[in-house]
């Protein structure tokens, strides 16, 4: 074998052994990165999980097309993660939580199990249900603050990851004072739920977010207005509950 036949062998086996080792990095960081993705979802390869759904409280019982949307969010990480979902309806979706990773959607007027489940976990939360119009419809009360809404201009969402056990899955739950943002709230976990896995680990938290100008930009502009979790997990007596106002 002459010098350059053997130079050109070597050459080919370290190219070789080159591209079978960033193969190998680029598997390794692929399969690391589901690993704690599924981890913060809990969405092991192959689980269930639940999509609950609301109705809408203004139209003749069809799901509002910006929650179709999230759900649309949701089912592509839901897939990215291996996993499969069952959509149930907030109305018979009578179980308990815990067993499977829970994705819910909508506020409480329109989803009862939204309705629950900020009881449960979420006590230091209120938000305001009366039908009539004026300036604290659909308002959010997080401890002593109050958060309204603006149609159109300035709305809110709660954006929370919940787990009520070491071994339990997690809920996460999209509480808006607008079907808009629960698709926004959907869109951002999907574009941060990276930053919010480093941040939190496999922890629960509860965000507040605001859309603005969903009028012009619809769900595209989120705002990360604060972490509430420690608020939103105490209950609040209702001597101490303020009427202070924040946008």
């Amino acid at each position: 074998m002459t010098d350059d036949v053997r130079n050109l062998v070597l050459g080919v086996i370290a190219v070789g052994a080159g591209a079978a080792l960033g193969w190998i990095a680029r598997t390794y960081l692929w399969r690391r990165r589901l690993r704690r993705k599924q981890a913060f979802f809990g969405l092991p390869g192959n689980s269930e999980c639940l999509l609950v759904v609301n109705r809408d409280a203004g139209g003749d019982g069809a799901v509002h097309r910006h929650d179709v949307f999230a759900l649309l969010e949701l089912s592509a990480l839901i897939k990215d993660c291996s996993a499969h979902a069952q959509i149930l309806s907030h109305d018979i979706a009578q179980q308990g939580f815990g067993d499977r990773t829970e994705f819910c959607v909508g506020g409480p007027v329109s989803n009862r199990r939204m309705a629950a489940h900020l009881h449960s976990l979420l006590p230091g939360v209120k938000v305001n249900t009366d039908p009539e119009p004026g300036p604290d419809r659909a308002a959010f009360q997080i401890g002593s603050e109050r958060y309204r809404a603006e149609k159109g201009v300035a709305e809110h969402v709660l954006l929370a990851r919940l787990t009520v056990g070491q071994e339990a899955r997690p809920v996460f739950l999209f509480c808006g004072q607008q079907a808009i943002t629960n698709q926004a709230a959907a869109r951002y976990l999907a574009r941060h739920h990276e930053k919010l896995s480093r941040k939190h680990g496999n922890n629960s938290f509860c965000l507040l977010l605001k859309v603005a100008n969903s009028q012009a930009y619809g769900s595209d502009v989120v705002e990360l207005v604060a972490d509430v979790t420690k608020a939103a997990q105490t209950p609040v007596p209702a001597q101490r509950t303020s009427h202070r106002a924040s946008s």
